[in-house]
Order: C-alpha cells, then sequence, then structure tokens
C-alpha cells in the first residue's frame, strides 16, 4: 500500500478516536448529573415542604390567638350575666355566647385539623430527608466512578494525541494539507474504506477502474461522487486475496 494513503488511514483513525473521546467524558458527566438533579429536585420538595410546614404552624398560632380572645370574650358575657336586668339583654348576651362558643369549636376543629396536616407534612419531610441522604451517598460513590473513568479517557486520549503528533512529525505538508481540506466538511469521514465496491462515506457505488485503483493502493484515490479518500475494505482484502 502507497505509504502516504497508509499514514493517511491511520490519522484519520486517529481524529476518529479523539472525536469519540468528548463524547464519552460528557456521558460519564451526565451519569452524574442525573443522581445530582434528583438531588436537587429531594432539596426543592425539602424547602418547600418546611415553607408549607411553617404556613400550617403559623396558622395555627392565628387560632390559638383566636381562641384565647374568645374565652376573654365568653368570661366578659359571663360578668355581664350577672348584671342583666331585663330579658332583652339576656337573649341578646345568649345569642352572643351561643356564636362565640360556635367559634370556639371552629377553631378547636381548626386546630385539629392544621394539627393532621402538620403531622403528615413532617412524615413527608423525613422520608425527603431519608431520600436525600441515599441519593447524597450514591453521588459521592458515583463521583469517584465517573472520575476515575473520565481520568483514564483522558490518559487515553493523551496517548492517541502523542501517537498522532509522531505521525504528524513525518508527515508530507501537501498530503496533509490535502487531508484536512476534505476533513473539514467530512469530519470523521474523510477517508472511508470501500466494501463491496461503494464508498462508505456517500454509499455510492464506484466505477470498475476506481475501484481496480483501491484494490492495487499504489495511489491516493477520491471518490468520483464525494470527494473522499478511499481505501481498501477489509472484505475486499479478503476477496483479492482469494
Amino acid at each position: 500500500m502507497n505509504k502516504y494513503l497508509e499514514d493517511l488511514i491511520k490519522l484519520s483513525k486517529y481524529d476518529t478516536s479523539i472525536s469519540q473521546f468528548e463524547p464519552k467524558i460528557e456521558n460519564q458527566k451526565a451519569k452524574l448529573a442525573t443522581f445530582v438533579e434528583t438531588a436537587e429536585a429531594i432539596k426543592v420538595g425539602i424547602n418547600s415542604t418546611y415553607l408549607e410546614i411553617d404556613d400550617l404552624k403559623s396558622k395555627r398560632t392565628k387560632n390559638n390567638i383566636h381562641l384565647s380572645e374568645l374565652k376573654t370574650k365568653l368570661d366578659s358575657i359571663a360578668k355581664k350575666n350577672k348584671d342583666v336586668t331585663n330579658e332583652k339583654e339576656l337573649k341578646a348576651l345568649q345569642l352572643e355566647e351561643e356564636i362565640a362558643k360556635e367559634q370556639v369549636s371552629f377553631a378547636n376543629e381548626e386546630i385539629e385539623r392544621l394539627d393532621k396536616l402538620t403531622a403528615a407534612k413532617e412524615e413527608k419531610l423525613k422520608e425527603f430527608q431519608e431520600k436525600l441522604k441515599v441519593e447524597e451517598e450514591d453521588i459521592k460513590e458515583i463521583r469517584v466512578v465517573v472520575e476515575d473513568t473520565i481520568a483514564q479517557i483522558n490518559n487515553e486520549r493523551n496517548e492517541v494525541y502523542a501517537k498522532r503528533s509522531e505521525l504528524l512529525s513525518q508527515f508530507d505538508n501537501k498530503i496533509l494539507t490535502f487531508y484536512e481540506k476534505i476533513k473539514r466538511w467530512a469530519k470523521d469521514t474523510a477517508v472511508v474504506p470501500v466494501k463491496k465496491q461503494a464508498c462508505y462515506g456517500c454509499f455510492m457505488k464506484i466505477n470498475d477502474k476506481t475501484y481496480a485503483e483501491v484494490l492495487r493502493g499504489e495511489e491516493i484515490v477520491n471518490c468520483l461522487h464525494c470527494g473522499r479518500i478511499l481505501y481498501k475494505g477489509e472484505e475486499e482484502t479478503v476477496t483479492t486475496e482469494a
């Protein structure tokens, strides 16, 4: 095989490997981000529940104050009853007392309702806190795994970069410029194999003359359809040897 073509294939494979490292790293970060997002959602739930509990307790306090006011009112009515001079005043005081007692009953029921809601919210808060604890423990473990994996990926990437740099140090500048020009639009498919007499970049069938040139591998051959650099795929190698 033509040495320049051989170098182009190696360079293309290095570039393809390099472009795949970042998605691998992002994939690892995404794994951690999923757990972090879950933990953040739980924290939002905890904060919201705290606010709901505070609101319920505030309402309970207001009802307690109202009860105290009603007690004072009932005491006042009881004192006034001693000084009643006629039936009209007595009936007015009895009505006022009845209304106050109904309000006391309603306030006590409301306090009982608020206490039940508060207890339910506090139980929910406890569940949230337990979930958050478990989630944060998982995050610690996953963070270690993710950081180790990313470090390994970076090491592999550095190795590929080193090999690529070594290859480039002995690369023909004209050939490199030619490759970079194609790579600008073809990305990681600047150099592709030919399989079943088709370019594996545009997947168009190449003519017999071009196909024969690719099989010989003596020159750098471009696809007449898309312009990518072609080389003999494994299937063609087996077929040719057979």
